[in-house]
């Protein structure tokens, strides 16, 4: 596996930073990180305490003059962060890192995708970040405004890596992430629930397909992205999509005393991994830069025995 930073020689070890971490496939990264004798600097508010066997800086990476302060003299091979959501963490993030590390990797979402309707697995060229306006006028610290603009936060924010002067970035694209038994998004819980009691399971009259990944898989392809020497955006989903349907039968499976009830509506609120558009992702770029990723269909049922295991 290459570096990404040619001046690292063979067997030296990489200073790596993860901003945030400290959680599901953020943790994963790091434990891989470790294990692989890479020294990881983990930057944090403080609110956890960060995997063992890492450096341990504690900083609001809202904060410029914290964050730089926090960093001091430290310069790294690879920065990973796990937590930029706005254009304005991305103008932080881009200022004091610019000159500390040779090449900067985003995790960002399947939902910059958002406004490409189309059935056809879309491409990372479907949303060039480098036509993408970015408003910092708008409220991206309000809470609820940034839940209710994720893929826009998020678009945008790689808006700002993506412009002049020239930044090493990548943008990892991440699909919808399933498996671990330490889920905290409860989106398949709420499909177990509702099975185990024969609820509703509320889902579009027109339902589409999604691509999924492993939380392990998006692990092995963060760690694999720090080796490598790749920029810009590029998708990371296990291959084929899944229907709600394939969801619903891999939970019935584990739960065989339960039924399942699909109620379509033509409007208003549906059940979570429910879709009026495709969120499916072509993973070409990915695979042609040497990834193999797993067939979601194939992984599925462990996914749901690891994430409801601890309950059934």
């Amino acid at each position: 596996m290459g570096h990404g930073c040619a001046e690292t020689g063979e067997g030296d070890v990489r200073e790596i930073c993860v901003i945030g971490g400290n959680r599901y496939f953020g943790k994963r990264l790091i434990a891989r990180l470790t294990a692989a004798g890479d020294r990881v600097t983990v930057i944090n508010r403080g609110s956890s305490a960060p995997p063992a066997g890492t450096v341990h800086l504690v900083a609001d990476r809202d904060d410029e003059k914290a964050l730089e302060e926090s960093l001091g003299s430290r310069v790294f091979d690879v920065v990973v962060d796990q937590v930029c959501y706005t254009p304005r963490q991305a103008e932080i993030a881009r200022r004091v890192f610019a000159g500390r590390t040779h090449r900067y990797v985003m995790t960002s979402t399947v939902e910059v995708y958002e406004y490409e309707d189309t059935a056809e697995p879309v491409a990372e060229d479907a949303v060039d970040p480098r036509e993408v306006a970015v408003d910092l006028s708008l409220p991206w610290d309000d809470r609820e405004f940034l839940d209710a603009h994720y893929g826009e936060g998020k678009r945008q924010a790689e808006a700002v890596f993506a412009a002049g002067p020239a930044f090493p970035y990548v943008a990892v694209r991440v699909a919808h992430v399933l498996g671990g038994d330490d889920d905290f998004t409860g989106r398949l819980e709420h499909y177990a629930d509702r099975i185990r009691t024969g609820g509703t399971i509320v889902v579009p009259a027109v339902n589409r397909p999604a691509t999924y990944i492993h939380v392990e898989e998006i692990a092995d392809f963060l760690f694999w992205t720090v080796g490598e020497d790749f920029t810009g955006p590029v998708n990371a989903a296990s291959d084929g999509a899944l229907t709600t349907r394939e969801l619903c039968e891999a939970i019935g499976a584990h739960l065989p005393d339960g039924r399942t009830v699909l109620e379509a509506v033509e409007v208003g609120e549906v059940s979570p991994f429910s879709f009026r558009r495709s969120y499916g992702m072509d993973n070409t770029r990915a695979a042609r830069l040497g990834f193999s990723f797993g067939d979601a269909r194939a992984w599925l049922p462990r996914a749901v025995a690891e994430t409801l295991g601890k309950d059934d």
